[in-house]
């Protein structure tokens, strides 16, 4: 195959960010394939063609079952509301085409082991848009881990939080409803679990809490009618690695101030690194020794970065990681590499995330071979 048609899903802020990322890999990178932008499918047939005319998709579809079924389009672009990711990529697999899914993969374990165990079966590729640990630097933080810069790593102290639910007036929308998988855990929380297995390895046990601080909003934006809340608002939780190291995990998305505080602290018997994705082109080292930390900035030196910049400091964005992930997913296609997380390593992110939700609900350890 020479040529690999795109099919996207979805119109919104995700949708574009893909849309943006096949537009992009290939004028950063030489790629196997040439990159066809066949079909984009949205419920609303008008902005199915507007967003196809403006992102140079060749057809509009107002049904996603279409997309799929065209045969001009080899790899599926999810990015709708958590609740669709199941049946369309149930569908696309059946297919036989890749998936390209964004997260979390399901809205509950069962689905998501449903759709791992149907792509392994199928026999075809999938990832799932944690972009975030496709950060040059977050491959220099594993490499410093890796590498036992830190030395034995003992401790992990991570939070993703925002601020975007943070007014009880904010209305109700898809991501407050317990049905579709919503809730700081699932909507942020999940990337930060996958970031910590990435670094560190496999969770074997949680114990945790979570609170429903505004169990009201209105039912659209300006509206008195109230509508019912009970995802969760801020979850906290305790964990324990698999290698021995101990951790924290906290999201929220009611923290005044943060726009997309995915942050981490990993802290070894030889030094500790810091990361903030608020801040993504930057780790703080401190070695054992040191009176305080140095500022390690990207540059060209790191694998990715430049494809986007020849020099240090100059900084990526949200985009070009995206586009390092599409990047990653065209390679694997191609058979070269597995970088990424896939169907099944998104089930084991869903599996951790679910463990946490047991444990704060019954309030005990759960280990997560219980699951």
């Amino acid at each position: 195959m020479r040529e690999l048609g795109i099919g996207l899903i979805g119109t919104g802020f995700m949708g574009r960010a893909h849309a943006l990322a096949f537009r992009n890999v290939s004028a950063a990178f030489e790629l196997p394939f040439t990159l066809r932008l066949a079909a984009l499918a949205d419920a609303d047939p008008v902005r199915a063609q507007a967003c196809a005319t403006a992102w140079g998709f060749e057809q509009a579809y107002d049904d996603w079952q279409q997309l799929v079924d065209d045969p001009k389009v080899n790899l599926i672009a999810i990015t709708t509301p958590n609740h669709l990711h199941y049946p369309m990529a149930m569908s696309a697999i059946r297919a036989g085409k890749a998936v390209y899914c964004e997260k979390p993969l399901a809205v509950n374990l069962e689905q998501a082991n449903a759709m791992h165990l149907a792509a392994k079966n199928a026999g075809v590729v999938t990832r799932v848009g944690y972009n975030y640990q496709h950060n040059p630097i977050i491959g220099l933080a594993r490499e410093l881990i890796l590498n036992g810069s830190l030395g034995e790593i003992i401790c992990f102290q991570g939070e993703f939080s925002e601020d975007f639910m943070a007014d009880p007036a904010s209305p109700w929308s898809w991501r407050c409803e317990a049905e579709h998988a919503g809730g700081a855990l699932a909507d942020l929380g999940s990337h930060l679990l996958a970031m910590a297995r990435h670094l560190l390895g496999t969770v074997e046990a949680v114990c945790a809490d979570s609170q429903t601080v505004h169990r009201q909003r209105p039912a659209t934006a300006g509206s008195l009618e109230p509508r019912n809340i009970a995802v969760d608002d801020q979850t906290h939780a305790l964990l324990r690695f698999s290698s021995g190291a101990r951790g924290t995990f906290s999201s929220s998305w009611l923290k005044h101030g943060y726009k997309n505080h995915l942050s981490f602290e990993i802290s070894g018997t030889q030094g500790t690194l810091a990361f903030d994705q608020e801040r993504l082109n930057e780790l703080r080292l401190c070695r054992a020794g040191q009176d305080g930390f140095q500022r390690l900035l990207a540059g060209p030196n790191l694998p990715g970065y430049a494809a986007f910049s020849p020099a240090p400091g100059h900084q990526l964005g949200y985009n070009e990681l995206k586009t390092l992930e599409v990047h990653e997913l065209i390679m694997a296609l191609a058979g070269h590499g597995q970088a990424g997380t896939d169907f099944e390593q998104a089930f084991e992110v869903e599996r951790l995330a679910t463990a946490i939700r047991l444990a704060a609900r019954d309030q005990r350890w759960v280990s997560i071979s219980e699951l």
